[in-house]
């Protein structure tokens, strides 16, 4: 009997193996399948995501053409500006000279009109100092006679 018994489970032993391998195979086909799906499911948003890329990549450039044309104007308009501010400037700059040497012109003849009038009324003011005493002095004469 012993024999049989050894017999026995190693059958068994052969059938479970076998029966575990079976199992084996029928899992891993299920995993192989699920791992091929996701692999599909993977390979579709991929190419979904490519496209949506694309498609989101066209409608920004579409959208900020525009505004890149425009930006290319404004500066465009900005440096036309400052150059014309730069101009400005440099007539205000010589604009500012002129006005400042006109200035210092007008005050050297003010000046010396000034200075040619107060010789002036010095003069007149002597002259009229000198009638004074002399008309000062005749009138002593003339009541210097008349009293006596």
């Amino acid at each position: 009997m012993p024999v049989r018994k050894n017999n026995s489970r190693k059958g068994d032993a052969q059938s479970f193996k076998d029966e575990i391998i079976h199992e084996f195979h029928v899992i891993s086909e299920g995993i192989i399948t699920q791992v091929k799906q996701v692999a599909e499911g993977v390979i579709n948003v991929d190419q979904k995501l490519d496209r949506t890329r694309l498609e989101l990549k066209g409608e920004i450039e579409e959208k900020t053409q525009p505004i890149a044309q425009a930006v290319v104007s404004l500066d465009n308009k900005v440096t036309t500006l400052d150059g014309k501010v730069n101009a400005l400037g440099v007539k205000l700059d010589r604009f500012h000279q002129e006005l400042k040497s006109e200035i210092k012109e007008t005050r050297q003849e003010i000046l010396a009109a000034v200075k040619f009038s107060y010789a002036e009324l010095d003069k007149r003011l002597t002259t009229l100092e000198k009638e004074f005493l002399d008309l000062k002095h005749r009138v002593e004469k003339m009541e210097s006679r008349s009293v006596s």
